[in-house]
């Protein structure tokens, strides 16, 4: 969809906010508590973001953008070029990040910019009456994106602020989270460490009631690529993969139309089943129990060879 900058508002110093509506249509795609969409840049980039939004209000669409310096320049034109009136490309709401349906509890932990998706889980969980903690994790009350927001939708109670550079402040504590409860279900997303340390406290929780979100992948210094073979389920074809290409760009090399968006393995735009071989898994989108049959074609490998089912 070519959607309408309606307004872009700074709310903290490195943080702009940013409302999307198209340009005739009164009502956009409905989004679920915690989607996100990709947003098409000038020169080819794609970005996402997830949408914080009420989700019972469907007219407009509502990212924050955090300017990162040493990125990859997808923020720094939303910030320095992006205005009022103009036109982005932005795809329809995808959700890898909802909320359980079977929660009774949710326990939310987030880290700076990690903020945008709950915005929205929080706002229908007051409309709706659930029963929800939201731990946010920054330097100060005014550097935390959409801070002062939240105070607002949350009862007493339910927001809780971990402000490490703030007079008297601390940080948060990943061990004092509680430990496995039925109908409890655990939410983070934030910066890499953050998300360890919330891995780390819940390695002895049943797996289904602990969720991340990612937008950025973990760095793997360590490894080194090598070439692999696949094999085309469909046809038998067997097509070679270069240690300095993925699985994705040569299958797209050799005609074959498969859907990409961020191509560093956090979206899972490109997953698609394989069979007869050991995958060198390197996404941060599956879990353990989908791995078994799934691989990222953006970023992981095989041992030797693979089965796709492409």
């Amino acid at each position: 969809m070519k959607l309408v900058v309606d307004s872009i508002s700074d709310d903290t110093p490195d943080v702009r906010v940013i409302t999307l509506r198209h340009p005739r249509r009164p009502a956009l795609p409905a989004a679920e508590p915690g989607a996100h969409v990709d947003v098409h840049i000038p020169g080819g980039k794609i970005r996402q973001y997830s949408l914080c939004n009420d989700p019972a209000a469907p007219g407009h669409y509502r990212i924050a953008v955090k300017r990162e310096a040493d990125g990859r320049g997808g923020s720094r034109w939303l910030h320095e070029e992006l205005a009022p009136g103009m036109e982005l490309p932005v795809t329809a709401p995808r959700n890898n990040f909802g909320l359980a349906r079977d929660a009774a509890r949710h326990v939310f932990v987030a880290g700076g910019i990690g903020i945008t998706p709950f915005v929205s889980m929080v706002r229908h969980l007051g409309a709706t009456g659930g029963d929800f903690t939201l731990h946010y994790c920054a330097q100060s009350a005014a550097t935390a994106p959409l801070y002062a927001e939240l105070a607002t939708l949350c009862q007493p109670g339910q927001l809780r602020g971990w402000f490490s550079r703030a007079p008297g402040g601390r940080r948060f504590d990943a061990t004092t989270l509680p430990g496995p409860e039925p109908g409890t279900h655990i939410y983070c997303c934030g910066p890499a460490g953050l998300v360890e340390a919330v891995r780390a406290a819940t390695a002895h929780w049943p797996a289904e009631q602990i969720h991340f979100e990612v937008f950025a992948p973990a760095p793997d210094e360590n490894f080194k690529p090598e070439p692999f073979d696949i094999r085309v389920a469909s046809t038998g074809e067997v097509i070679r993969v270069p240690a300095h290409e993925s699985a994705l760009s040569v299958l797209r090399e050799r005609g074959f139309p498969l859907a990409a968006s961020c191509e560093m393995g956090v979206c899972g735009s490109c997953v698609c089943g394989y069979s007869d071989g050991i995958v060198i898994h390197r996404d941060a989108f599956l879990d353990a129990s989908r791995r078994q049959e799934k691989l990222a074609l953006c970023v992981s490998r095989a041992r030797v060879s693979v089965t796709l089912d492409v």
